[in-house]
Parts: C-alpha cells; sequence; structure tokens
C-alpha cells in the first residue's frame, strides 16, 4: 500500500491487495461523494451506504495513502487534549461528550471487526501515563482529576509497564489499538459489497455549488446532493485554514534483545510527548515509539529526529535492531477539540472533519457517526460542540494569532533569505535548497545520480516556499502543510496542483 511519504511504516507490508472493483457515472447523482480514503472517509461512506444512500469515494492516489497508514494506530479515550483542558475551555457537560464520542469510535471499530471478520489484530489494552518530576506530577493530578469527572477508568499506578524512571503514574482503561491498514481495506471490501464506488488515482480538481454540487476530478465530473471532504484540510481557503497547524510526528520500531515488551499503550509528559505501543506480525513481537513533534515545513534535517528517538529508546532498552523508521502529519487545532460538520462559508451541502491532533484513528472514526447523523438526520447532538464555523474565544483566539504570525512570518521570510548560487555545484548529491540561480528562485533537488530536479518553490496553495524534508525527500510548506514529491507532485493537500517544473538548461 503505497503512502505520501518515502519511509515505510509496518502497516504497508504483509496486507492483501485492494482494488477497486466499481465503475463511477457521470451522468448519476449521488447521494453523497467523500473525498478522502483514509479511516474517516472510508468509515463515513460504509455508515451511509450501509443506511441507503449511493456514496461515491474518491482518492487521488490509493486508499490509505495518506495519515492512516502512517498512524502508530492507538485507540484513545484519554485524548491529547486533556478533560481537565476540556472542562475549563467547554465545560463538564461538553469534556463528557467528548469522552462518550471517543468510546463510540472505539466501539464501532470493534463492531465492524466481529461483524465482517476482519483480521487486523484490534485489542484492547490498558494505558498508562506517568510523570517525570514535580511540575508534571502536578499536572498529572489536573488531568487524573478531570478525567475522573467524566467517567474515564482511571486510577493512580505505582507501576508502568517500562524501564523508564518515574514519579507518579495514572492507568485508565477503555483504550485499544489495531492495524489500521487491514482495518481499512476490510472496511473498503465491505463498502463495495453494498454497491458503493471507489475511484483510485482521481485527484479533485474544482467543486461547482448549485442546485447539485458538482465535483470536478482527473476522471470526469461527478455530481452529489451532498460532499464530504474528509481530506485534513479542504481545498481552497477558508476559516478552517487559519485553525489548524500542521505537525510531523516521527516513529521507529524496534525488535528487543530481552523481549521485554510493553503490553499497554504508555506515553510521557515530555514536550513533545513520547509514545510506546507493542505489535506483533506472525510470531515476532515490536516495539513502536514515536515522537519528537515539530511544526510542518519548519525543520530541514528531519533525519536526526529519528536519530534522537533511537538514541532515546537505547537509554531504556537493549535494542536488537531497529526494523523501521517512519513519519506522518496530523492537524492540531486551534482549541483543542477537531472540527466536524458543516464546512464554513460554503453551502450547506459540503461537509468537513479536521484537528485531530494526534488521535486521528478515533476522532476520524467519530467523526463519521458525527457526520452520519448530520446527512441521514439533519442533525447530532455532538453538532454544536464540534461544528467547524464555531469560535471559542477563551480556548483558540490566542493560538490562532500566533499561528498566523508563523505563517505570515515564513510567507514573508522564507522570501527574503533565499540565497544565490553561482554553480549547482554548491548542491551536494542527495540534497536539496530553496536557491537563486541564474535569475531564477528554484527548489532544487540534486539525487543520488546527480540529476537535477528543479521546481518552482511556491506553493500552490497560497504560495508560501516550501522547504526539503530530508527523510521524505518532499517540499514541505509550512504555512498550511501542503506536501509535494521531490519533482513537484502532490502528496498532501489543501494544495490540488503540481509545483510548476523549471528547466534549468542542464541534465
Amino acid at each position: 500500500m503505497n503512502r505520501d511519504s518515502t519511509t515505510i511504516s509496518p502497516w504497508q507490508e504483509n496486507i492483501p491487495g485492494f482494488s477497486p472493483d466499481s465503475f463511477a457515472k457521470e451522468d448519476f447523482i449521488y447521494d453523497v461523494i467523500i473525498v478522502g480514503g483514509g479511516i474517516t472517509g472510508l468509515t463515513s461512506a460504509l455508515l451511509l451506504q450501509k443506511a441507503g444512500k449511493k456514496c461515491l469515494l474518491i482518492e487521488a492516489k490509493n486508499i490509505g495513502f495518506g495519515t492512516t497508514t502512517g498512524t502508530t494506530a492507538h485507540l484513545n479515550t484519554m485524548m491529547d487534549t486533556s478533560y481537565d483542558q476540556i472542562i475549563s475551555d467547554f465545560g463538564e457537560e461538553s469534556a463528557r461528550m467528548v469522552h462518550k464520542i471517543t468510546n463510540q469510535a472505539i466501539q464501532l471499530i470493534e463492531t465492524h471487526v466481529k461483524e465482517y471478520n476482519i483480521e487486523c489484530d484490534f485489542q484492547y489494552k490498558k494505558g498508562y501515563l506517568y510523570a517525570e518530576d514535580d511540575d508534571q506530577a502536578k499536572e498529572l493530578d489536573k488531568i487524573y482529576e478531570g478525567s475522573r469527572k467524566v467517567g474515564v477508568d482511571i486510577g493512580y499506578s505505582n507501576e508502568i509497564p517500562l524501564p523508564v524512571p518515574f514519579t507518579k503514574a495514572i492507568s485508565f482503561g477503555e483504550q485499544a489499538q489495531f492495524q489500521p491498514a487491514k482495518y481499512i481495506i476490510g472496511i473498503a471490501n465491505e463498502f463495495e459489497k453494498l454497491g458503493g464506488i471507489i475511484l483510485h488515482n482521481c485527484r479533485v480538481l474544482n467543486r461547482i455549488d448549485g442546485d447539485k454540487v458538482t465535483v470536478e476530478t482527473q476522471k470526469g465530473n461527478y455530481k452529489c446532493i451532498d460532499l464530504v471532504y474528509a481530506t485534513h484540510l479542504p481545498p481552497g481557503v477558508n476559516l478552517l485554514h487559519f485553525e489548524n497547524t500542521p505537525y510531523r510526528s516521527y516513529v521507529i520500531t524496534a525488535k528487543l534483545k530481552d523481549g521485554n515488551y510493553p503490553d499497554a499503550l504508555v506515553y510521557d509528559m515530555q514536550d513533545p510527548y513520547h509514545y510506546y505501543r507493542t505489535y506483533t506480525e506472525g510470531n515476532e513481537k515490536f516495539l513502536i515509539l514515536g515522537g519528537e513533534d515539530h511544526k510542518t515545513g519548519h525543520e530541514e534535517n528531519t533525519d536526526k529526529f529519528f536519530r534522537n528517538l533511537e538514541a532515546y529508546l537505547q537509554k531504556y532498552y537493549q535494542v536488537e535492531s531497529i526494523v523501521h523508521r517512519w513519519s506522518s502529519q496530523y492537524y492540531e487545532p486551534a482549541d483543542g477539540l477537531p472540527y466536524i460538520g458543516h464546512t464554513p462559508g460554503l453551502t450547506n451541502h459540503v461537509y468537513v472533519a479536521t484537528g485531530f491532533s494526534g488521535n486521528g484513528m478515533t476522532w476520524g472514526t467519530a467523526s463519521s457517526l458525527i457526520l452520519f447523523d448530520l446527512l441521514t438526520k439533519g442533525k447530532s447532538e455532538y453538532e454544536p460542540l464540534f461544528k467547524p464555523s464555531r469560535i471559542n474565544v477563551k480556548a483558540s483566539i490566542s493560538e490562532v494569532v500566533k499561528e498566523n504570525i508563523d505563517v505570515v512570518g515564513h510567507f514573508v521570510g522564507d522570501w527574503l533569505s533565499v540565497k544565490k548560487i553561482p554553480t549547482l555545484l554548491d548542491i551536494a548529491t542527495n540534497d536539496a535548497k530553496v536557491v537563486k540561480y541564474e535569475g531564477k528562485i528554484a527548489a532544487i533537488y540534486k539525487d543520488s545520480q546527480s540529476q537535477i530536479h528543479a521546481v518552482n518553490p511556491a506553493c500552490t496553495h497560497l504560495k508560501c516556499s516550501v522547504l526539503w524534508n530530508s527523510s521524505e525527500k518532499s517540499w514541505d510548506c509550512p504555512c498550511h502543510g501542503s506536501r509535494f514529491s521531490f519533482d513537484g507532485e502532490v502528496l498532501v493537500g489543501p494544495a490540488r496542483k503540481d509545483l510548476e517544473a523549471i528547466n534549468l538548461g542542464v541534465q
């Protein structure tokens, strides 16, 4: 299964193939078109098709191409935004609703696994969160109290399943893990059995609103009553682009010499935090360690983050070998909760789900439950809490201001900092730079054969200058997270057009 990266996650290996077995009609009006073939889009499509809706799912590459196969596949009710923070910003009843919908999401995954006999290693696991100093311990107490108030199965623990020193820890139930690629292949197959249609390698180019929504794609124009963007940020420019910040997270898997693998989901309280789990492939176990998160397009030498994770792991474990290294992208919402529902500023027939923080598998599934209610009943009990047009002044305004100052800084500063080079020999093999060469500003990558690949560095979304990502060999936009291959092909939106190729007159 291909992914939006050159690094490979374990979920891409040893899985059954999936090729869509369906054909979309241009002269048909679909009830719902879903854009995006990750867990959000596929789960939404399955639920709606099962309810009698005629659905078309359109994916620019292949299902699972984005974050779904780059996740570490923790299924959480204890979210990145803690319940004490949600209570402070939204109130206790809202925090209870977050706990309720995340529980329902995990239960829905379990239901699909059992109903459709999906072999995806779904297992419930206990979770642990631990503090390493007094300040973290005080914060842990707040998290404990907030979680207890909303009904989380939680308690203090005198031990954690890691050989890491700690001062205080809590343990909690209701968490789970699975193999995400096997899961989405399972629900994609069921969606097609019910008459749903999936289009692979079909990039959406434009949308025309009217009596019916027309979706213009590389393979034709398709009409629908309702449209769902399950693509992180929707294309174009709207409020959501200024309320979500793109981040990258780094992950390694390792074989351990002593076989001391944690049978749990474990998290520390560093910033950025580390997260652990174990997975099994055949008869072998592997430890997963993730962390080192940073804003997309803000770091060029991304290889160092894998080295940092390896060094951290080797402090506490006897490592036999590092098996996988990969990174993935997520979006951090300004006020700590996802945006799910009608897309701001557009017709009421266009929906979106984004801003999942590091809890994409849970929030993606929860989104499908909320979107299902909105599209079949016209309302959802969760609609006011997750409404994309909300503005929570207390929780978000400072973040919105801070992040958009950062965007403006990159928009202006990155262009002013471009250096002129007299010769392409100034770029090393397997390296890349945004430079001025012979009067042209170009993003230039010199591959292992010393061949030059040059593109216009202006992101085709809002013209921010892209930055090289050394480990993924991609051009990443620091403003809204669009990513492009070394030769300019769109990997991740909201950009819809490739970077323009530049001819430098060299071979």
